[in-house]
Parts: C-alpha cells; structure tokens; sequence
C-alpha cells in the first residue's frame, strides 16, 4: 500500500510514528469540541464562511486526536486525511472531513459571488457534518484497543 506522498512526509519527519498519548488526545478533543462550538455561534451570527473553516477545524482537530490515541503525528492536513482512508479504511470519513477541506479553502483563500443563502446552507451542512464526524470518530477513539494500536502502527510502517 507503498504512497509516494505519505512516504514524502515520513521522510521529511512531517508524519511518524510517537508514543500514543491519552492527553494529547484529550487535548485535541477540547480544541474539536470549542472548534464545533465556535462555528455554531458564527453560523447563527451570519458568519458564514468563518464557520465553514470552523467547522472543518471541529474534525481536524479531532482527526488528531484519534491519531495521536494511535501514537501518529502528522504535520500535514492531506496526510492526516489520507491516512483515514489508506490506513484506518474510514472511507465514509474520509469524504466528510475531506469535502469540509475543500470548502474551508475554497471560502478562506477566495472571494465568492455566491449568494448569501448558498453560503448559509453550505455552512449549515457543514456543521451537520462537523457533529456527525465528531459522533463517530469519537465513538472509534472509544474502540482503540492495544492489539489493534499495534496492528495499525505495522500497517502505518508498510504506507
């Protein structure tokens, strides 16, 4: 399952692997959760685009901290996201925090003459996602266990 950008990140120390840290974890758990919240918040202010980028830092920032459970560091937000479809096998996953991506970067880095309520349902969805992504994820870092940690490191050596 050998990735020419993966393994690029490897070797540039942008992604390896740590000893796996329940307070990293938490810490990155908290962060996800004020993330979500402070999307919410714009979202009801009318902040639209601002909430977009919120909500995809609710699931980054959560993607972390199940990678760090795992004891993964990345770096690089298209490592961290490839590796919940190459290594984890989380498709479904995947398409969500990897659409979230592409509108935070589509909303933080480009001006738009999209109408307001095109802008509102895109941040509505994406906070929708944002909970659902959270839901599940978090449910995955409950379900890490020392044997399939183990697994999953073997695996990460082979990428």
């Amino acid at each position: 399952m050998k990735n020419k950008f993966l393994n690029k990140l490897k070797k540039e120390k942008k992604l390896e692997l740590v000893e796996p840290s329940n307070d990293i974890c938490d810490s990155y758990s908290e962060k996800s959760a004020n993330c979500l919240k402070s999307g919410k918040l714009l979202l009801e202010n009318n902040l639209y685009e601002n909430s977009i980028g919120m909500s995809y830092y609710a699931m980054y920032n959560l993607l972390l901290a199940f990678l760090f459970r795992v004891g993964i560091k990345s770096e690089n937000h298209g490592g961290s996201i490839l590796l919940l479809k190459l290594l984890f096998e989380k498709d479904e996953l995947y398409k969500l925090i990897s659409d979230a991506k592409k509108e935070r970067i589509d909303k933080q880095y480009y001006v738009t003459t999209e109408k307001d309520e095109i802008t509102k349902e895109i941040a509505d969805e994406l906070v929708n996602n944002a909970e659902d992504f959270m839901l599940k994820m978090k449910l995955e870092i409950k379900n890490l266990n020392n044997d399939y940690i183990d697994e999953l490191k073997k695996n990460f050596e082979t990428i």
